[in-house]
């Protein structure tokens, strides 16, 4: 399981990114162009000391990874509020790469007809969208719930519940 980020244009989403993929122990994902600098110090604010946690793999482009993907045996699952799917209704695959899309212009029709998967995170009536990283969380959440990922990062804790 892995998240990616798509050409993303502000440093704290990197950063949060960062924080949440070393928290979790998933692989992030950052497909360039970015619309920063990588030593941007916004990214180290949201990551806090997390970035000591994770190494970013980067893709020069969106053509780059998808090469990596398929030599890799990825599935990309594509986070669009266009997808008919709801996240909780999928299926998904340890090896799964959840990817978002850029903040302004989302994801280009051509890498969208890459995804093996497309799913939204439904929302109240009227609402656009949540921030990229936030629906990369709660479909990451998911995702490693169902494929049984979240047992394996704090199981002593999971039996301290049992009693």
């Amino acid at each position: 399981m892995g998240l990616a980020l798509f050409e993303t244009e502000r440093p704290h989403n990197l950063g949060a990114a960062i924080r949440l993929c070393a928290c979790l122990g998933v692989p992030l994902h950052v497909i360039g162009p970015l619309g920063f600098p990588v030593g941007d110090r916004r990214i180290r604010e949201a990551a806090l000391d997390y970035g000591a946690h994770l190494e970013p793999r980067f893709h020069l482009d969106a053509e780059t990874f998808c090469h990596w993907s398929l030599a890799h045996g990825r599935r990309i699952v594509l986070l669009s509020a266009k997808a008919s799917l709801p996240y909780h209704r999928a299926d998904y695959r340890p090896g799964d790469l959840l990817l978002v899309g850029n903040e302004r212009r989302g994801i280009p029709a051509w890498l969208e007809a890459r995804a093996g998967l497309a799913v939204r995170v439904p929302m109240a009536p009227a609402r656009r969208a949540l921030n990229l990283v936030v629906a990369g969380a709660i479909v990451l959440g998911e995702a490693l719930r169902r494929t049984g990922a979240l047992d394996a990062l704090a199981p002593a804790a999971a039996d301290e519940g049992r009693g």
